[in-house]
């Protein structure tokens, strides 16, 4: 029996954790992201969304071999905020 042979990717901004699994075919994301164990110890809410390859998917979608499993962690910041406060500093020094 042959199995998919995966990268499960967590990232920390000081950080990287790659784990590569071996899942069965029809495997899910969900199967891969508990065999991988990188999820051991965090806090369990937010619940974490997952993507292969920067694209977003549901922890229900089977695997291919090769594929990258990406958790994402939820923002600090909302981006469009930060944006805005990075802007009206520039404004301001400029006065």
């Amino acid at each position: 029996m042959g199995g998919l042979r995966v990268d499960v990717v967590y990232a920390l901004s000081e950080a990287q954790t790659v784990v590569q699994v071996l899942v069965r075919p029809g495997a899910t994301v969900r199967d891969a992201v508990a065999a991988s164990g990188v999820l051991r110890g965090l806090s369990p809410s937010p619940a974490p969304q997952f993507g292969i390859f920067g694209r977003r998917v549901s922890p229900e979608r089977q695997l291919a071999d090769g594929d990258r499993i990406e958790i994402y962690r939820p923002l600090r910041v909302d981006p469009r905020v930060a944006r805005r406060a990075r802007a009206k500093a520039i404004r301001g020094r400029g006065r």
